[in-house]
């Protein structure tokens, strides 16, 4: 199921909605964890005519760095023994064709393509005989922008990772993807910077759902951004930034 948030001039507001091949289905309710058994199948759409907006308002965005060998290399930095966690501000999130906006703090903006989780029900201390993947609602695409100098300049993450724009997600929600060998594949101005799978990732999604967990309660709609692969580069005003995720879609955004 493909589960995404659109505005359309036959609606007053921005709607959560199933996509169906060219067909639109908005809720007339409701969040979507709830969305399987809300949907009503009519009056649909035209997919050519929405608008999509970000699918995701979470309480917090989880963010797992160095989770890929060759990126932490390219950086000069060592893989960690256990995941490298850090948060990323929800104001942050822009959605699918939404500029990311260079700001004049910073002189050396990278893009990070993701696997993004979403997750879809209260997950707290997931023990290891369950199975983590219950908790997900489904995946998306992310782009974890990254002010790399501000990021080796404060040690702390914190804002190189959450000036306004700076985390891209969509275009929407797929709830029925197998996460542990997708691609994740990053381009600018159509070639290709980045491209790894996820079964490259030193930490996989079901170990990252339960290790955060023990951590902080992760509540539905809250997102995981996996790590990223290597081939980060910068980006410049009027670059055309993508990040394709196997199975789930292909998330553009210029850059201005």
């Amino acid at each position: 199921m493909k589960l995404a948030r659109i505005k359309h001039s036959s609606l007053n507001e921005p709607r959560f909605a199933v996509i169906e091949g060219e067909q639109v289905y908005p809720l007339n309710h409701g969040e979507w964890f709830d969305v399987a058994s809300d949907i009503k199948r009519t009056n649909p759409l035209p997919l050519n005519e929405i608008q999509l907006f970000a699918p995701v308002a979470p309480s917090k965005i989880v963010c797992v760095g160095r989770n890929y060998v060759e990126h932490a290399a390219e950086l000069g930095n060592k893989m960690p023994d256990e995941p490298l966690l850090f948060l990323k501000a929800p104001s942050a999130i822009i959605g699918n064709g939404e500029n990311i906006v260079l700001p004049p703090d910073s002189k050396q903006v990278e893009h990070e393509g993701e696997l993004g989780i979403v997750i879809g029900k209260r997950a707290r201390n997931v023990s290891e005989n369950e199975d983590a993947l219950a908790y997900v609602l489904g995946y998306t695409c992310v782009n974890d922008v990254t002010a790399r100098d501000l990021q080796r300049k404060d040690v702390q993450f914190t804002r190189g990772k959450s000036f306004d724009t700076f985390c891209p997600v969509g275009p929407w929600i797929v709830t029925d993807v197998e996460p542990r060998n997708v691609s994740v594949t990053t381009r600018v101005n159509g070639t290709v910077k980045q491209k790894g799978k996820t079964a490259d990732m030193a930490f996989d999604v079901p170990f990252l759902i339960r290790y955060i967990s023990r951590i902080m309660t992760l509540n539905p709609g809250d997102l995981i951004a996996t790590g990223t692969p290597a081939g980060v580069s910068q980006l410049q005003s009027g670059d055309l930034v993508e990040v394709e995720v196997d199975a789930v879609g292909k998330l553009r955004n210029p850059v201005s």
